[in-house]
């Protein structure tokens, strides 16, 4: 790039980068330095993430803020199609053509040691205990005196969010499971028809959007690939976006209409635990939200349920505090082939989320089903001592579906089963169909999960941990994934 008796220049390398940029096509992230040139980098990106971490005589180039979080907490947010040229003393910012651009700074509100394993074996095991204070995070501010919900950012009018005839909640693997639970408390809140898509299919089956249609789109890191293009395709089809996101200053945030973060901290660990938890708890915000700007509710009822969100860090602190026979059992089932899961109502994807941490972390089969299928298939997979979760619904309010949870869990201990059976504190009636009990706290049936979750994250950590595998980096798997 250079020619004869041109002085090296950091300008000249950022040069080079754009020339390179004007060649490429799709996503990408891409960072350069040259000999001739020290104390300069240069980075560009397209759709894929990319950071800088401002410092005191120093600056940091990184695809997540906690490569640098240990030397500082200021960074800044590039936008799509930018590059940036680093040196210890400046950051300069412009677009693929050479005009100069701005990037958003903002700061970090967790420190160093919120990335560290601080004394446990695995990040996620530090992770699954952290819960109880993510939730409280994410809820904390969300109540304004008057009662009302508060969101992060809102680019939306509430005549805008009066006007939804329609919800999609779009998200890819654990957050679609937040999806799956969010759907039954949204609709029972707020009368909107609600349905959940993964975010890979979402375009390519052309759904029927406008502007009456509500996208929420679910991600922890905010540059999820799949779900990315699927709000971009609602964006073109002038439906209205709402993110919800863990990761300030990431690519889905930025071209959503509005944002609610979920506040967690970090999350180290390949298979989600804490970001599940508080995604979920950021779709209840949204539905009382609805709810509320819809005059379906009034500030007093939500008021109701925040109070008893609220109460779920003491009860996820009480149910980790006893949590070690789960450990137990986990370490007992090592050797297991299978393992299934099933549930109802809230603990259907409660099912499916347990069946994929095993699957994520155990590499064993796992499948989750609605307890109501067994006896259209899948009770056929049922042998003498397979291993069947049953997440099982408060009997309070809930007395048929309870009572039907319970006539499924004597369906497959007939045929053999070891039913390992998750309920509430003082349920009776499934004592006697129980192989192993897992007592959870008392909890209203629509915010069940917040706790049902839990020792299937300890019980597929404990697995894994047994079969000698890697808790917190499994084989094949991405904690961000960047690509279709």
């Amino acid at each position: 790039m250079r020619s004869a008796g041109e002085t090296d220049s950091p300008q000249l390398l950022a040069a080079a980068m754009r020339v390179v940029c004007g060649r490429l096509e799709g996503a990408f992230t891409l960072l350069a330095v040259d000999a001739g040139i020290p104390g300069a980098v240069v980075g560009a990106r397209r759709n894929s993430p990319l950071v800088v971490g401002r410092g005191d005589g120093e600056n940091y180039l990184a695809s997540d803020v906690a490569a640098f979080i240990e030397h500082t907490r200021d960074a800044v947010e590039l936008g799509q199609d930018q590059i940036v040229l680093i040196t210890p003393d400046s950051i300069d910012i412009t677009d693929f053509h050479g005009q100069p651009a701005s990037g958003t700074d903002f700061h970090i509100d967790w420190d160093s040691s919120a990335a560290e394993k601080g004394g446990y074996d695995w990040f996620m095991l530090k992770e699954i205990e952290e819960q109880p204070q993510a939730i409280a995070d994410t809820l904390l501010g969300r109540l304004t005196e008057t009662g009302e919900i508060a969101l992060d950012e809102v680019r939306l009018s509430e005549q805008d969010l009066r006007d939804v005839d329609k919800i999609f909640i779009v998200a890819c693997g654990t957050s679609y499971h937040a999806g799956l639970v969010a759907k039954y408390a949204i609709e029972h809140w707020t009368r909107i028809p609600c349905e959940v898509e993964l975010a890979s299919e979402f375009r390519y089956r052309d759904p029927v959007l406008d502007r009456s249609t509500l996208i929420v789109v679910i991600s922890q890191s905010g540059e999820t690939m799949d779900t990315l293009m699927a709000l971009r395709h609602a964006k073109e089809q002038k439906a209205r976006v709402l993110a919800i996101c863990n990761t300030n200053g990431s690519t889905i945030p930025r071209e959503s209409d509005a944002v609610l973060y979920t506040h967690g901290g970090p999350e180290i660990a390949v298979a989600s635990t804490k970001a599940f938890l508080t995604q979920v708890v950021a779709c209840y915000l949204i539905g009382l939200h609805l709810a509320q700007v819809r005059g379906i509710k009034f500030a007093d009822e939500v008021g109701a349920v925040v109070a008893q969100l609220q109460e779920m860090p003491g009860k996820l602190r009480e149910l980790l505090d006893r949590i070690e026979p789960v450990r137990e059992l986990g370490r007992e089932l090592k050797s297991e082939p299978t393992v299934l899961f099933i549930g109802r109502h809230v603990g259907y994807p409660v099912a499916l989320e347990g069946a994929l941490k095993l699957k994520e972390l155990a590499y064993m089969h796992a499948e989750g089903f609605a307890a109501g299928e067994l006896k259209h298939g899948p009770i056929s997979l049922i042998d003498q001592g397979t291993p069947v979760i049953c997440i099982v619904p408060s009997p309070v309010g809930r007395g048929m579906l309870h009572d039907k949870v319970v006539s499924n869990i004597q369906e497959v201990r007939a045929r053999g089963a070891r039913t390992i059976v998750i309920a509430e504190e003082g349920d009776q009636a499934v004592v006697r169909y129980a192989d192993h009990l897992i007592y959870v706290p008392r909890t209203p049936t629509l915010l069940a999960p917040l706790v049902t979750t839990v020792p299937l994250q300890v019980l597929a950590a404990e697995i894994a941990a047994a079969r000698g595998h890697d808790v917190d980096q499994p084989r094949n798997l991405a904690k961000s994934v960047t690509v279709e």
